[in-house]
């Protein structure tokens, strides 16, 4: 699964610097996560680290992209191989 800002984000700019993938970036209103690029942070860290950052627990799972642990693992080492 990949992660969704949702329109409550304050524009803290906490986030983007957090996410290894560099899936966030700034949209028109407010942060938005590129979900081709999300892995939840699997193979980076234990946990989304752009989910512990956030001060307004404005980022959840985006229902609309649903992947599996090894699906997650497997784009890991798609970016991590194309960098």
């Amino acid at each position: 699964m990949a992660l969704l800002i949702t329109d409550e984000c304050i524009n803290c700019d906490v986030c983007e610097p957090q996410c290894p993938n560099e899936a966030i970036y700034m949209g028109v209103d407010f942060y938005e996560i590129d979900p081709a690029k999300c892995t939840e942070c699997v193979g980076h860290h234990d946990e989304p680290q752009c989910q512990v950052v956030c001060p307004v627990e404005c980022i959840e799972i985006n229902p609309q992209w649903k992947e599996s642990q090894d699906t997650l693992m497997a784009k890991y080492y798609k970016l991590t191989a194309a960098a």
